[in-house]
């Protein structure tokens, strides 16, 4: 019996039967199916987005405490290539030390605090502009201008002090406890779930980033779930099942979750439309699916016809045979949360990657950013990595016109999250409530949070 079935009441079809029913079957991992419907039913306190201490308290216990995504590895492919990773006010220089090493530096001088570096680029040594101290690239201290004056530094000693490193499929991240687990456990299900997706195969071509007028944790919360998408985006009712996506948060599984929202299937919200409806409307939306006409075969579904398309498109564009990509792969949402605040997603034809932090020091501002990784060319090359496209904090997502549809749902999204943070400051209610299943990754989110602030 299928577990969703018996204990959520969601209307259906469940993601499950449609898998069973997918001309092209769904692999192994999107078969699982882990409903969390025991997390509880308390309020999550609201100080968490609105108080200041709060804030500096999540500085000291997640930020400082946790892994983050820092970069793409293709970003920084030759020796002395660096990024800036900058969290509240803390800053790493993250560099290629070697052909074969990846290092992250604290960003200040240890003479006197200059910060080394205001932005990334290329580099063989790291000198401060205000007196001149030198490292090399190993973190090794070589120059000390004015040495005699300074027995009492020891230049052996005075390396630049670094964060933990770790790679996984083509992504760096760094962490600034230097007893933290290693990266490979705190992943846990995440490699085995994107193995066949090979993120190491694909790279940076689209990177947008605009300051948001709420807490962090506003923003990424409001990507973990469907349940507002009637209200808010109802333009992707017609092809979009909201009602119906699946939730998942595993037993024991502190760090990761994930959503499958159906793609190709019409929202229970509406009434029956037919198949070229929802083909006329997802591709009105969906660049992706541009192109010639997508024809529903005597028998076939709007789903399927969407999967055929995705995997023509796919091959093409990858250069490999894609066609036995499976329908799930090819066309549904497969949205993953890694704690605290990456968001990478699953199958092909949305390469995805969201990134959420605080506003420098402001806890009810934060920076969002979209990634699109693109597949490299079958010999492993690739165009240049994108640079970062500064959205201004009263531009609308939809400038950054390389995002396509995605821009104009976040821009439905973003006046929303205003007028939340707004809220949560005017309510008397103490806390926000949450429903059993369809909000149980933000529950399970929050859970993991409250267990790392009361470390």
């Amino acid at each position: 019996m299928n577990p969703t079935r018996t204990l959520t009441g969601q209307p259906g079809p469940y993601a499950q039967d449609v898998f069973a029913n997918d001309r092209n079957p769904a692999p192994e991992v999107m078969r699982l199916e882990a409903p969390a419907l025991d997390l509880g039913d308390e309020d999550v306190s609201i100080d968490r987005y609105i108080s200041r201490g709060w804030h500096e308290r999540e500085v000291e216990k997640v930020w400082r405490k946790t892994w983050q995504l820092a970069c793409r590895v293709e970003e920084i492919p030759s020796v002395g290539d660096h990024v800036l990773y900058e969290i509240v006010n803390d800053s790493l220089i993250v560099v290629r030390s070697s052909p074969t090493e990846i290092k992250a530096y604290i960003n200040a001088c240890l003479h006197r605090g200059t910060q080394l570096r205001k932005t990334g680029g290329s580099v063989k040594q790291f000198r401060c502009p205000f007196h001149g101290w030198t490292w090399n690239l190993e973190g090794r201290l070589t120059d000390l201008p004015g040495a005699w004056d300074f027995p009492h530094v020891d230049q052996k000693k005075a390396c630049l002090p670094e964060a933990k490193v770790g790679v996984w499929a083509g992504f760096v991240f760094v962490n600034f406890d230097p007893d933290c687990e290693p990266l490979e456990s705190y992943l846990e299900i995440l490699p085995d779930h994107f193995r066949a997706f090979a993120l190491e195969d694909r790279y940076k071509a689209v990177h947008v980033a605009k300051v948001m007028p709420c807490n962090w944790k506003l923003a990424l919360e409001a990507f973990n779930e469907t349940y507002h998408v009637h209200y808010v985006h109802p333009q992707v009712l017609s092809y979009n099942d909201d009602k119906n996506t699946q939730y998942d948060v595993w037993p024991g599984v502190r760090h990761v979750s994930r959503m499958i929202s159906l793609q190709g299937i019409v929202s229970p919200s509406l009434p029956n439309i037919s198949p070229e409806t929802t083909i006329a409307h997802i591709r009105r939306d969906a660049p992706f699916f541009a192109g010639k006409p997508i024809e529903v075969p005597p028998g076939g579904s709007a789903r399927g016809a969407l999967a055929d398309r995705a995997r023509e498109k796919l091959s093409r564009s990858t250069g490999r045979d894609m066609s036995k990509v499976s329908d799930t792969e090819a066309v549904d949402l497969i949205e993953y949360l890694l704690f605290p605040n990456m968001m990478p997603w699953g199958g092909y034809s949305l390469p995805l990657c969201y990134r959420f932090r605080p506003y420098g020091d402001d806890h009810e501002r934060c920076i969002m950013e979209i990634m699109f990784l693109f597949a490299k060319n079958p010999d492993g090359s690739h165009p240049e990595p994108a640079a970062i496209h500064w959205l201004g904090e009263d531009e609308p997502w939809s400038n950054a016109t390389e995002l396509g549809s995605a821009a104009m749902l976040v821009d439905q999204d973003t006046d929303n999250l205003m007028r939340i943070q707004r809220g949560l400051r005017a309510t008397r209610k103490p806390g926000v409530t949450l429903s059993r299943y369809q909000e149980s990754r933000v529950r399970h989110f929050n859970q993991t949070l409250d267990a790392y602030m009361s470390a």
